[in-house]
């Protein structure tokens, strides 16, 4: 089944405007121009995130999606996964956010606009802990993109989070994934955009 819609989930202090969602953009409007596209700038509420995604993806056609999803939106996005039973591909994915993410309650600024705050407050933790997916096999394809030189976080960790998973594990690299746009006929191919 060919994929028509794809969604992005960009990562924690990130936005639509990250490297890799551009990348991903410029990549679909050239190869895949029928393929719709939506990567929404996410809350940081990650209840309220993905009850923005879950209204968006409302009237997409469940047999031909896919998410993918970088850092925290890997974690997004394998609830995606789960929610709408679709092929996933994860890039860095945060495996445990709730603990990693506990040290940074308080004010925080976006990482690509840093004059833009905004709040990560104490109530998000349990709102990440209610959308912790790990206890659930796979529900449709995964790919997971993962980097042995993140510097962010544990690639053992991510690796032993998707063992069912098709994993490309790459020696070295970073938490931002500067090869990304290499994999991308990769990821196109595994999620056989139309």
């Amino acid at each position: 089944m060919t994929t028509t819609h794809l969604l992005y989930l960009h990562g924690f202090r990130s936005s639509p405007s990250s490297a890799k969602a551009r990348q991903t953009a410029a990549h679909v409007a050239a190869h895949h121009p029928s393929v719709t596209f939506w990567c929404p700038q996410l809350p940081p509420s990650p209840r309220a995130a993905m009850a923005l995604v879950a209204q968006g993806i409302a009237s997409w056609p469940r047999d031909s999606m896919a998410v993918i999803g970088s850092s925290l939106g890997g974690f997004y996005a394998s609830w995606v996964a789960q929610y709408a039973g679709c092929p996933s591909v994860m890039l860095n994915p945060a495996v445990d956010p709730a603990r990693d993410l506990a040290r940074y309650i308080g004010e925080q600024t976006s990482w690509h606009d840093p004059s833009e705050r905004f709040y990560f407050l104490p109530e998000y933790i349990e709102e990440l802990q209610a959308l912790d997916m790990r206890a659930r096999p796979a529900a449709a394809r995964e790919l997971a993109l993962i980097a042995k030189g993140d510097e962010v976080l544990d690639w053992r960790e991510m690796v032993g989070r998707y063992p069912q998973a098709e994993q490309v594990v790459l020696e070295g690299g970073d938490h931002a994934l500067g090869s990304y746009r290499d994999y991308l006929p990769l990821v196109s191919q595994f999620l056989q955009l139309a």
